[in-house]
């Protein structure tokens, strides 16, 4: 669902990594002096490259610095933009206004009055009157369905977004445990336990991120990682951006389901992880190749969308079925996935 701001993510921490790489490559090329200075006519444009290189420790440094700044650059901005989707996304689901969450109107509507106060700042040079005013005045007075959550009016915040803020954020925008979820989720476990040793927790691994990205831009940088612990910071970063979008695509789907937009079809009850295939126990529902379903758990913070690649019932390949009763189907989709996910689809005709 949010796969599109996760590829960028994807995108630039990959970049991030290829130029650490590239940098640590070059500092050995100068160290072991692995170019053959008598044969310059091959070499020239790495030996002309290698008469400027900076001292070992000020490249070091400013790669260091590079890089802990953009991968919080690259994480801000995700969650900033994953709310925000989040909050275009909310209006579909609940179409009454006054029927949301308490806590998402009470931060809207002082949001609204904050921006107002503030609303000659530089900040909001990008917004009229109309558009803070309008989506508020819609959506209290009723007199249209079509109401707007300002994104701006959920996003007011001056301080680094660790553990405390980043809940406080998604809490104002009607979303809770979202901590809970982040240090349940596989590949921040997977994290914590393979690449730290347990030696650290999801939250001092942000918060040491942000402390190095607060040192590299204010004051005095005490701490130089080093290549591997640079790679490591941008994997976290990763880790971290897909379970904060697994957690919206969650909520979304409990939404879409307390509306009827939305339906649990089943669960896994076997995973063969070799051939990404599935035995499940199918209820009420019409399943084709290709489509679209949910495996979701909230206990162990999994939501992801899946294809169906491939069918069968009674071992017999088939490229629909519909099942009316409780029936073992089994199911073979494109990602990976466990044994006791439970299985959603998409109603037909929903609007979505």
């Amino acid at each position: 669902m949010f796969e599109n701001l996760l590829e960028i993510v994807n995108i630039n921490i990959n970049s991030i990594k290829s130029i650490i790489q590239t940098n640590d490559r070059l500092r050995k090329i100068v160290e072991e002096g692995i170019v053959d200075i008598q044969r310059p006519k091959d070499n020239q444009e790495i030996i002309e490259l290698l008469k400027g290189v900076p001292n070992e420790k000020e490249w070091e440094l400013y790669e260091h610095c590079a890089v802990v700044t953009r991968l919080y650059a690259i994480y801000e901005r995700f969650v900033k933009e994953l709310i925000s989707t989040w909050l275009q996304y909310l209006p579909q689901l609940v179409e009454n206004y006054l029927e949301l969450d308490e806590k998402i109107q009470n931060t809207h509507r002082e949001g609204v009055g904050r921006i107002l106060l503030e609303f000659k700042k530089d900040r909001f040079k990008d917004l009229s009157e109309n558009q803070v005013i309008r989506g508020l005045f819609y959506g209290t007075t009723n007199q249209n369905k079509n109401y707007e959550l300002l994104p701006e009016a959920f996003l007011l915040h001056d301080q680094n977004l660790r553990k405390d803020i980043l809940e406080k954020l998604f809490t104002d925008a009607g979303i809770g445990n979202t901590w809970q979820w982040v240090v349940k989720h596989r590949k921040i476990r997977n994290f914590i336990e393979e690449i730290r040793g347990n030696q650290n927790t999801a939250e001092g691994e942000l918060n040491q991120l942000i402390s190095y990205r607060n040192e590299a831009a204010h004051g005095v940088v005490d701490q130089i990682l080093g290549t591997q612990e640079l790679l490591d910071l941008g994997d976290f970063i990763k880790a971290l951006c897909q379970a904060l979008a697994e957690l919206v695509t969650y909520q979304i789907i409990q939404l879409q389901t307390a509306t009827g937009k939305a339906k649990e079809i089943g669960e896994i009850t076997e995973w063969f992880k070799e051939p990404k295939a599935a035995v499940a126990k199918i209820n009420n529902s019409n399943l084709s190749i290709g489509t679209n379903v949910f495996l979701v758990s909230e206990t162990s913070s999994y939501c992801r969308l899946a294809k169906i690649e491939s069918i069968q019932l009674d071992k017999i390949p088939k490229k629909s079925i519909e099942i009316i009763s409780e029936t073992e189907v089994g199911l073979k989709f494109d990602i990976d996935a466990k044994k006791g996910l439970k299985i959603y689809i998409i109603v037909e005709d929903s609007g979505e």
